[in-house]
C-alpha cells in the first residue's frame, strides 16, 4: 500500500470512490455514476483503506463525526463489539478505520472539498453537479 497525501489535489479531476466489491450500496453508487456519465477513480477499500492522514482531512470535510464513519452492520464492527467501540477514543477509531477498510461505512466519495459517506442519489447529484 502506497502512502497518500490527503490534501494533494487530484490532477485528473475525477471523483475518488472507495468501495468494496461485495457491497450492494457500493454497486448501486457505481451504477448511478456510470448512468450519469461520471468517470471515477475507483479504489478498493479493503485492499487500500483510507490512511490516517486522509481520514484526518476527510472526516471533518464530511461533516460527520468519526462514529458515523463506522459500518455498524459489518463483521469487523461485530468482531470489535459495541462496548469496545463505545469505549474507544476518536483517535483510536481513526486508527481502526485506517487498518480495516471493512470497518468503514461505504462507499466513500471524495471530490474536491466534498466527502460523502454512504450513497444517496440526491447527495451525489448535488456534489457532482448532475441534477438527474
Amino acid at each position: 500500500m502506497s502512502p497518500r497525501q490527503a490534501s494533494a489535489p487530484r490532477s485528473d479531476g475525477k471523483p475518488l470512490v472507495l468501495a468494496y466489491a461485495g457491497c450492494t450500496t457500493c454497486k448501486n453508487a457505481q451504477k448511478w455514476l456510470a448512468r450519469s456519465g461520471i468517470a471515477i477513480d475507483l479504489r478498493p477499500i479493503v485492499e487500500e483503506p483510507p490512511t490516517e492522514a486522509e481520514l484526518a482531512a476527510w472526516i471533518p470535510a464530511s461533516g460527520l463525526g468519526v462514529r458515523k464513519w463506522l459500518s455498524t452492520s459489518g463483521q469487523s464492527y461485530r468482531a470489535l463489539g459495541k462496548a469496545k467501540v463505545d469505549a474507544a477514543s476518536d483517535a483510536e477509531l481513526v486508527r481502526w478505520l485506517a487498518k480495516d477498510g471493512k470497518l468503514v461505512k461505504r462507499p466513500v466519495l471524495v471530490h474536491g472539498k466534498t466527502v460523502l459517506v454512504g450513497f444517496r442519489e440526491e447527495a451525489y447529484a448535488e456534489a457532482l453537479g448532475n441534477g438527474r
